[in-house]
């Protein structure tokens, strides 16, 4: 439950009397991941302020289906622009429904506003449905075969436009552009940071629990467009995302031992990270993307490594007696965050890039394992390993809080904004495995549906 708080937001001086194009920024999306998406202004002249007092979970928000200039057939949906239109509506609804944070009402139960209300709501039609913001958006097929979606958000009270923007995106992205708008939305009324538009890896599991098949997979954030990266003959493991979003780094058995490797998405050619006859574990890229941290084991003593992701010599971190592993780097890349066992069980422990400065964080009592870095800074994720459950704790170790209660909850990892944590559970006497969330507070924790079981999430960040 978010706390009583004051929403700052910007109001429009003028509305613009049609959906307007200008100037464009490629985002770079890797191809075999997705097309382009062009960002167009939707927004301006903005100026003054309003506000609103109160929780935010009570906040209600009118999201009705999108208008389309003329219905035209596009690649993603045969029934027509105007039925994609619904579509970009529940999405959005969905996603805003599911951080927790709001009341959304999706465009089932609300009339269709037309293409000339989208820019100039009739606020007549609004004014008795219990919401206090409007989210009205278009959808329109260009000539270059792309699709121009824009969205635009509401004050009821004020009748006032508080942010908009648009996108030009690949019939086949459509769904980006909705998250984009549900981030858009999101980010002006909470305050915080957008996470929407990201994508997830995890590895899909299926067959009996003494003979799992683990193979690689990608999916929105959402859980949509899902897409197998392995084919399982051999086990993968621990994958993680590149910042750029161009990589991922995971852990594969394909020879009987585990080594590192890296699979480019866009060609879908993989790279052996190290060569070593000893097991490598648990790669974690550094902020830049120019650093892959691992651990390695030798002689019976398991240690953390820095290699350069693009191949080269090992540095090693760390060297006390016993297992040193799950290394995480803090967004600015100064320090690391790892677990250890060399006080006689697993702790979390804390070091300088370089391996200098080591030094505990985790006393808590129980075991501290799997750390995570939060993408703010401020706080590391876990697992509790005594109890299996996910707990987060400041950069020092203080202020340890226990966010799930499940039977076995492990492997947290954050969501780009630093508001939502991942993980998996696994079920009492069966093994299977799934991914469920859970806020900073503790509440709106939910189950991720996936077309098989899954384990190990890693989150990625905002699209590029």
């Amino acid at each position: 439950m978010i706390k009583p708080l004051l929403l700052l937001a910007t109001a429009a001086a003028a509305i613009l009397a049609s959906p307007a194009l200008a100037q464009n920024q490629d985002l770079g999306t890797p191809i075999a991941e997705g097309g382009e998406v062009e960002t167009v202004d939707e927004g301006e002249g903005l100026t003054g302020s309003v506000s609103f007092e109160g929780n935010l979970d009570d906040l209600g928000i009118a999201i009705p289906a999108f208008a389309a200039d003329r219905d035209v057939p596009t690649p993603a949906n045969s029934a027509g622009t105007a039925a994609l239109g619904r579509e970009l509506a529940k999405v959005i609804t969905a996603d805003l429904r599911n951080n927790g944070l709001f009341k959304p009402t999706g465009p089932e139960s609300l009339p269709q506003p037309s293409y000339g209300e989208i820019t100039a709501p009739n606020w007549t039609t609004w004014s008795n449905r219990g919401a206090e913001m409007l989210v009205h958006g278009y959808v329109r097929a260009r000539s270059d075969g792309k699709l121009t979606i824009g969205c635009y958000l509401y004050d009821m009270a004020l009748q006032q436009r508080l942010v908009a923007e648009g996108w030009a995106v690949g019939p086949a992205d459509w769904r980006r552009a909705a998250h984009k708008c549900a981030d858009l939305v999101y980010s002006r009324l909470s305050g915080e940071s957008p996470f929407f538009d990201s994508r997830v890896a995890y590895i899909a599991e299926t067959g009996p629990k003494d003979k799992r098949v683990k193979r690689l997979a990608i999916m929105d954030s959402d859980g949509a467009n899902h897409r197998f990266i392995t084919n399982g003959r051999s086990t993968a493991l621990t994958p993680r995302y590149s910042p750029d979003y161009r990589k991922l780094s995971y852990l594969s058995y394909v020879d009987g031992n585990p080594r590192i490797y890296v699979y480019d998405i866009g060609t879908g050619t993989q790279t052996l990270v190290t060569q070593s006859a000893n097991p490598t574990f648990a790669p974690r890229w550094s902020p830049d993307g120019r650093y892959i941290l691992y651990s390695m084991a030798v002689a019976g003593n398991t240690d953390i490594y820095r290699v350069p992701a693009s191949g080269g010599a090992s540095v090693r971190l760390t060297s006390t007696p016993g297992i040193d592993i799950g290394g995480s780097y803090s967004p600015d890349g100064t320090k690391i965050v790892f677990e250890s066992d060399r006080s006689g069980g697993q702790q979390c422990y804390v070091m300088d890039a370089d391996g200098s400065n080591q030094r505990r964080i985790s006393f808590g009592g129980g075991r501290c394992a799997t750390p995570e870095w939060s993408p703010r800074g401020d706080q590391i994720a876990f697992t509790n390993a005594s109890s299996f459950n996910i707990a987060v704790m400041t950069p020092a170790g203080g202020n340890v809080r226990t966010l799930t209660r499940g039977w076995q909850d492990e492997a947290p990892t954050w969501a780009p904004n630093g508001r939502i944590i991942q993980f998996f559970r696994t079920e009492r006497g069966t093994g299977r495995t799934s991914l469920w969330q859970v806020d900073l507070t503790g509440e709106n924790e939910r189950r991720l549906e996936t077309p098989r079981d899954a384990s190990d999430p890693a989150w990625g960040p905002i699209l590029p």
